[in-house]
């Protein structure tokens, strides 16, 4: 690893410049615009953010809260617990445990640096770690390996079986830092008696582990606060999804990150909660005067991405989405399984879905084992393709309900698990009806296939298709 990148912890210069860029419009618009000026460096990843208006500054908060709470967890006392984006981190919350988010953060240096996470990637390669795992985790962890990041207490993941080379990752983070390391297992099956119960003994261990290793226990009253504040979250989310079924959608293209990077951030904690507030306003508003969320007014196609988006710098994918006037209809991060949402009730699948009970603690152990169990990934990809409750089903279910004129597939050459099936995938639900697009692309390294390649072959599919 280069010299110059061991002079200040990474987490630390993430915090400081999402900060200084959630504070760019505390003055005059005058200000603000005469400030970009000096900022060319992160001017192309500010912009789009800002001109959502509350949304996004709210958001840059905050993203930049999050950053400060890792690298000020010792300071304050708290624990910090390495984690994934399938996990959510409402448990963490509730005893006093600041995640780290490996995957979240990889997305924060992409967006934010030209030189995205190349140098962490690589040095894990130099550590041991191999070069055919994903790169949403060694993007992160690789900073941590070499010591330039806050310190780690804990390794917590959930992927097994689900994603292999995801759950490697973290196995191998623990035997290198030696800290103590937890899994949770997903079963093949989502529902069903033996899979409910394990799932609710599985996450009954987790919480014993988290409390011998942290020296507290589960309070009962910390937890309940965490979920009616996740339930609440949940039913903004489920109103923002059943806005989006409108033609044309009244949710702005970037909406979608926002909503799952704000769960992956703050599931549980007023923080998220405000975000979601102040986009179901704007999107509210939108609705009732029948406004495109697109920034020229007109919506000529709907995007449904089956998988995860592209994380190029300066969120190229959504200015890409918005220059070409597609709406945006989500991805597998974006959905949540919450028993109100609406593809949950419009397709009879209650028995998929989880539900919130506050009612003791036995019964919100078991509404945080269902939400764990429902996480991106975590719900859809444990078991083959095609079996019930898996990712054709869901795919299928969400193209239909919002009206979608083409799927797209994106993830990572390390993404096994669905590099192994996502051919078989795209013949059924190009069957069904929906053109279906697989970028060989990495979503977040770009030296694998440039943004400007990725983006040329996804409108020659398009136009070829003669879908737009």
């Amino acid at each position: 690893m280069r010299k110059e990148l061991k002079e200040y912890n990474f987490d630390w210069m993430l915090w400081n410049a999402f900060a200084s860029a959630a504070r760019l419009k505390s003055g005059t618009e005058k200000e603000y615009q005469n400030t970009l000026k000096y900022i060319p460096y992160f001017k192309g990843v500010v912009e789009p953010i800002m001109e959502c208006g509350e949304p996004g500054r709210k958001f840059l908060e905050m993203s930049a809260k999050y950053l400060e709470n890792i690298v000020h967890a010792k300071e304050r006392g708290f624990k910090t617990a390495v984690t994934t984006f399938c996990f959510s981190p409402a448990i963490f919350y509730a005893m006093d445990i600041i995640p780290v988010g490996l995957e979240v953060i990889s997305v924060m240096m992409t967006f934010t640096y030209k030189r995205g996470t190349a140098d962490f990637l690589d040095f894990c390669n130099e550590a041991g770690f191999t070069e055919t795992s994903c790169s949403s985790q060694r993007g992160t962890i690789g900073a941590y390996l070499a010591g330039v990041g806050a310190e780690i207490d804990l390794i917590v993941t959930d992927s097994p079986g689900v994603c292999d080379t995801n759950a490697n990752a973290f196995a191998f983070a623990s035997a290198y830092l030696d800290k103590p390391f937890f899994q949770l297992d997903m079963p093949p099956d989502l529902t069903g008696e033996r899979s409910d119960e394990y799932h609710r003994e599985d996450y009954k261990a987790l919480i014993k582990f988290l409390e011998e290793h942290t020296g507290k226990k589960l309070e009962p009253e910390k937890l309940k606060a965490c979920l009616d504040e996740l339930q609440k979250q949940d039913n903004i989310i489920a109103e923002l999804e059943e806005m989006a079924r409108i033609i044309p959608s009244p949710i702005p293209v970037v909406y979608n990150l926002f909503v799952y990077a704000s769960r992956f951030l703050f599931a549980g904690m007023p923080e998220c909660t405000l975000v979601l507030e102040s986009m179901l306003k704007n999107a509210s508003e939108n609705a009732a005067l029948k406004r495109p969320g697109l920034k020229s007014g007109r919506e000529k196609i709907r995007a449904f991405f089956c998988y995860i988006d592209h994380y190029a710098q300066n969120l190229q994918l959504w200015q890409m989405l918005e220059r070409e006037e597609i709406s945006y209809c989500g991805n597998i991060l974006s959905r949540l399984w919450a028993e109100n949402v609406p593809h949950v009730k419009e397709y009879g699948k209650e028995e998929a879905a989880y539900s919130v009970d506050t009612a003791s603690i036995d019964s919100m152990i078991n509404t945080l084992a269902g939400i764990n169990s429902r996480m991106p990934m975590i719900k859809s990809i444990r078991g083959p393709y095609d079996a019930p409750n898996m990712w054709l089903e869901d795919t299928l279910a969400l193209a239909k309900m919002y009206s979608t004129d083409v799927i797209v597939y994106n993830g990572t050459p390390g993404c096994r698990n669905t590099w192994g099936m996502v051919k078989l995938l795209a013949r059924d639900t190009e069957a069904a009806g929906y053109p279906t697009y697989i970028m060989y692309s990495d979503a977040f390294d770009e030296r694998v296939q440039s943004w400007e390649a990725t983006e040329e072959r996804f409108l020659e599919f398009l136009k070829v298709r003669r879908i737009i």
